[in-house]
């Protein structure tokens, strides 16, 4: 297969390019940092491809989420030229990588926990997501329709707290490992420490998304286990895999995004179950 990859260097970008060579896939790759804007190829290229996959996006974590609204909005563009880009080359085949930050902050809040389900996003009602990066996303959900309904067949990921032995330090999972690497004591908690993440290796996100891809679905799918994991107890599984047991330090002053987001993973699991707990993550992170 002929394959494009935008934001082949980014954090899920990396891994889904060494999944797509192992399948000797010829990929062309279209990265940032290698020079290569996606929003100028989606402009100009008109290359038919058997399937694209677009990885590419401003993200940043929390910090970025919260503090560079705008920035992140750049996204809004990014993903309607993609759209547009598919309609006009007729790929027959796309991924659209959304987020769980796609939900609505309402079913989102503090009390009891309740799984998001892929059907609590009505495009025809969009209700209140995370920021500007889930009006992103959201809002690129609701293009993907119109590429859809051009002939394009569109699987649209939705993954919840991705996590990997390389991921960028701007994001909780990793800022935990080098903390407990450094044995900090106290150990650092942004916010009160009961929110809960849904946490999925990036090895189960990518292997999740291609046998999806194989199975020829299409649509949104949640990626995660649906287990909920408040950051104190991550805090306490990760300095406990490196062998110490510190005071927790909480910055209330600090961006805690939303209370509980946590999936329902049932169609996901109908096609792939993941393999990579977080303890196990843990353990190969600090082992790295």
């Amino acid at each position: 297969m002929r394959v494009l990859l935008t934001g082949s260097g980014g954090f899920v970008g990396r891994h889904l390019h060494q999944a797509l060579d192992a399948r000797s896939h010829e990929i062309t790759c279209v990265e940032l940092a290698d020079g290569d804007d996606a929003l100028d190829f989606f402009r100009t290229n008109d290359t038919r491809f058997d399937a694209a996959f677009h990885c590419a996006a401003v993200v940043g974590g929390r910090a970025s989420i919260d503090g560079s609204p705008l920035g992140v909005a750049t996204n809004l563009a990014l993903d309607a030229w993609y759209m547009r880009w598919l309609i006009r080359t007729r790929t027959p085949r796309a991924v659209y990588f959304s987020s769980s930050a796609a939900y609505p902050v309402t079913l989102q809040q503090p009390g009891d926990v309740r799984r998001l389900y892929e059907e609590d996003i009505n495009l025809a009602y969009m209700e209140e997501p995370d920021s500007t990066y889930g009006w992103a996303k959201l809002t690129g959900e609701k293009l993907a329709a119109y590429a859809v309904a051009e002939g394009c067949r569109i699987l649209i990921p939705r993954p919840f707290s991705g996590f990997g032995e390389d991921q960028g330090e701007a994001y909780p999972f990793p800022a935990f490992i080098q903390r407990a690497r450094r044995r900090d004591d106290p150990f650092e908690i942004w916010g009160s420490g009961d929110s809960t993440r849904d946490w999925i290796h990036i090895d189960d996100l990518v292997g999740a998304t291609l046998a999806l891809l194989d199975a020829d679905v299409t649509g949104p799918v949640n990626l995660g286990w649906g287990r909920a994991t408040s950051f104190n107890d991550l805090a306490g599984i990760v300095t406990a895999a490196a062998g110490y047991r510190p005071h927790l330090k909480h910055r209330l002053d600090a961006p805690q995004g939303v209370h509980h987001r946590i999936c329902d993973p049932a169609r996901m699991l109908d096609h792939y179950v993941p393999t990579v707990t977080l303890e196990e993550g843990v353990r190969r992170a600090l082992a790295a």
